[in-house]
């Protein structure tokens, strides 16, 4: 499986970067004084108990949430104060917890949905389908390599749910990101999806910086190159996957004990 560069060696090794991030609710402090970089060709995972304030450092960074203080800096650009469409557009695109594809379109006709954008397409409702055709190429490059060639034709709705999640990856990826999120994509997932979709977020990864959010710690020692834990709202460790899991701290957070 071959997945088409998303960047040059000439742009910068840290891609994303927080400082000093932090969101209040209320006077509830969900986030408070969290750094991250996150490199190019690097899978980063962001981990932490439940509640730990994942999912909202999620939300500050492709802006779905406005920070209450700190910055966000993307490919050198600072995006704290950017929209959300206009993130996205500069190439930092996330995945949700949940599946979100077309249940009732081929995989082939969902692909070509998200390639509408980049090609200029997405406004032009008024055109005949036939218009979409030149999509085609490009779409089956991408279907073929995330391996989902022999559904093509499938309705989205027939898939399995790891083929779904994987039909979602090769979605964002039609919107050529330089820095892909993904929050918890081996959720629900049986042990032969979880294999599968392992190695297709590692590949990815040889062309693109990835964030995910991830429960299943067996994936995050196996595919991971950073880790950062997350408990209630703040770091308390950060390094490789050898690192963090044996920081008291961290054995804390998830046991309840340091032993």
């Amino acid at each position: 499986m071959t997945v088409a560069p998303a960047m040059t060696q000439t742009e910068p090794r840290v891609v994303l970067s927080a400082r000093g991030l932090g969101k209040d609710f209320a006077g509830f402090t969900a986030v408070n004084d969290v750094d991250l970089d996150v490199e190019h060709a690097r899978i980063h995972a962001l981990i932490g108990p439940n509640g730990a304030g994942k999912t909202t450092v999620f939300n500050l960074l492709t802006k779905f949430l406005q920070p209450t203080r700190g910055t966000i800096t993307l490919l050198g650009q600072d995006i704290t104060r950017t929209k959300p469409d206009k993130v996205a557009r500069m190439g930092l695109v996330r995945s949700f917890q949940i599946s979100a594809v077309f249940p009732h379109l081929t995989v082939r006709e969902n692909v070509k949905v998200a390639l509408q954008r980049p090609a200029g397409l997405a406004v032009q409702f008024w055109k005949p389908l036939s218009s979409l055709d030149r999509l085609n190429g490009r779409a089956d490059q991408l279907i073929d390599d995330l391996g989902l060639t022999p559904y093509r034709d499938h309705r989205a709705a027939d898939l399995s749910y790891g083929r779904k999640r994987v039909l979602e990856i090769a979605t964002t990826l039609a919107l050529d990101p330089q820095v892909l999120l993904l929050d918890e994509p081996m959720a629900g997932m049986g042990q032969e999806d979880v294999r599968m979709v392992a190695e297709i977020i590692r590949d990815v990864a040889q062309t693109r910086a990835v964030l995910m959010v991830e429960h299943n710690l067996n994936v995050v020692a196996d595919i991971c190159h950073h880790v950062t834990v997350l408990q209630r709202g703040e770091i308390i460790a950060t390094g490789d996957y050898a690192t963090v899991s044996a920081d008291p701290r961290v054995r804390s957070a998830y046991m309840g004990t340091e032993a």
